[in-house]
């Protein structure tokens, strides 16, 4: 049998299933790449090892008295640590949450853990999740497995950078504005942003509430699609979440689409992109044509990048997602103020304002008082209808312009970033620099609709190339399809650095 490592979800539910190998034998060695890559990667804040071990016997245990196994029964798995549960810690990587302990397990992990799946650990992210680059955290920046220079992205970072370095077999992660693709784009790995609603988001700490979204991060598509079957669904705890039944998304997953008509947004096919990554994403284009696949030319008008004379990059959703973001940002970390939980600070104080100042000087890093400052601004006396009404005008634009183009074809084939990992400090002090960093994944959160990223090419330095397949709401089952029949024909499934454990 393989090494444990190099199998997938898919693979490893199916050995331990059959008794090839047990959970407890595949918990042990996701626990020993942990302690082995940890130095270098710094991917979790938190590993739950003596829980994982307990957990992985009790799956054992069943399978030896020939009890039923659900699908991801021993299957070790790790969650962004932006989610709560009621085990462990849960601070966003925020001094605001260092030692904040959950009364409840948020909906996605608690599926996932009924589904049999054995949670290693939490893992880094930026703070509150507000982030590109997994840099922003409060207790390390995490690594990229690809090259330890660079990030992994973000705000997901650690939980691809999991999977990437096959710390664990399959992660969670959350996504605002790109924070499951850009990451898993960069890091060489598969990355779902549900249709908003699709998901639960009862447990997970809020960012931006009506952009928020859980999803998957994992080897390859089957393995996105059985997470996705498993923590998509109704959730009468989240009044966000759709009444709408979850299809199988792993029944017709190996076959082909006839017909599939690919749209080429020709807004994202510009100056902007980097060379390598843009000819990546136009053979991929020739690839699904050589497999029966029409491609055709559509267009996203509002969704427009655009470049002035000293080379600064702009589009219209990019403003529109940070005013929209900051201002929901800034009222969802209110509640963040020394009295109600987390941090206090252990200052003297003359009153409750100065205790509010103090404490949240205190918890809060610097891109999270620069959203929050923001956030107020626009939500502000006098510049609510100049901005934050307008914002939300130009976002109707936006979803409009998806739903055009849905007309003329079923998905659309776009850029995950505008470049490579980049360097970790390379964008550090230029905040603008870095939110530009998502210009090709916001657009999709503002629509709601659900996006499949996966890796299209290897650039020239040896680094991973995402692209991202765009679908109507509700269309996973088809992103599913389409990014398995990419997969067939591409060389590039299952990326693996050579820094892996395996």
């Amino acid at each position: 049998m393989p090494q444990i490592p190099t199998l997938t979800a898919v693979q490893l539910a199916e050995a331990i299933a059959s008794g090839q190998t047990s959970a407890l034998e595949a918990t042990q060695a996701y626990l020993a790449a942990i302690e082995k890559l940890e130095p270098q990667i710094a991917a979790f804040n938190q590993v739950l090892a003596d829980r994982a071990v307990q957990h992985a016997k009790n799956i054992d245990a069943k399978r030896q008295s020939h009890q039923h196994l659900p699908p991801l029964a021993g299957v070790p798995v790790a969650i962004k640590d932006n989610m709560c549960t009621s085990y462990g810690h849960t601070t966003c990587s925020s001094k605001m949450l260092a030692n904040f302990r959950s009364p409840y397990t948020t909906t996605a992990v608690a599926k996932l853990e009924a589904a049999g799946a054995v949670v290693l650990g939490k893992t880094n992210l930026d703070e509150f999740a507000m982030g590109s680059s997994t840099e922003n955290s409060a207790f390390a920046a995490t690594h990229n497995p690809w090259d330890t220079d660079r990030v992994p992205g973000g705000s997901s970072g650690g939980s691809a950078a999991a999977v990437a370095a096959r710390e664990c077999a399959a992660a969670l992660g959350s996504d605002t504005g790109g924070s499951i693709r850009q990451p898993a784009a960069m890091c060489g790995v598969v990355g779902l942003k549900p249709t908003y609603g699709r998901v639960s988001r009862y447990g997970l700490v809020a960012y931006g509430s009506s952009l928020d979204q859980i999803g998957p991060l994992a080897r390859d598509v089957p393995d996105a699609a059985l997470l996705t079957q498993v923590i998509a669904g109704h959730d009468a705890r989240d009044s966000t979440s759709v009444p709408r039944p979850v299809p199988d998304y792993t029944a017709q997953l190996d076959e082909p689409i006839e017909g599939l008509r690919i749209g080429l947004p020709k807004e994202f096919y510009s100056e902007a992109l980097d060379e390598q990554i843009d000819d990546a994403i136009h053979k991929a284009a020739d690839a699904y044509k050589s497999a029966g696949a029409q491609i055709v030319e559509v267009t996203l008008p509002h969704s427009r990048i655009d470049t002035d004379e000293a080379g600064q990059l702009s589009s219209y959703a990019v403003a529109c997602y940070y005013i929209v973001a900051m201002a929901e940002a800034a009222s969802n970390l209110a509640r963040y103020d020394g009295v109600h939980f987390g941090h206090r600070t252990d200052e003297p104080v003359g009153d409750i304002i100065e205790l509010y100042s103090k404490t949240r000087s205190e918890g809060f890093g610097e891109e999270i008082k620069r959203r929050i400052m923001l956030g107020t601004f626009t939500l502000s006396s006098g510049y609510y209808d100049a901005y934050y009404n307008k914002a939300l005008k130009v976002r109707r634009l936006i979803a409009n312009d998806f739903t055009e183009a849905f007309k003329t074809c079923d998905v659309l084939l776009c850029p995950v970033a505008p470049t490579t990992a980049f360097k970790l400090g390379e964008k550090t002090d230029d905040p603008l620099t870095m939110y530009l960093a998502d210009i090709y994944t916001i657009s999709v959160n503002l629509a709601g609709v659900p996006s499949l990223s996966l890796p299209a090419a290897l650039s020239k330095d040896n680094l991973p190339i995402g692209m991202q397949i765009v679908g109507p709401l509700f269309s996973e089952s088809t992103l599913f399809r389409a990014g398995r029949m990419y997969e067939k024909v591409s060389n590039v499934a299952r990326l693996t650095p050579a820094l892996a454990a395996c």
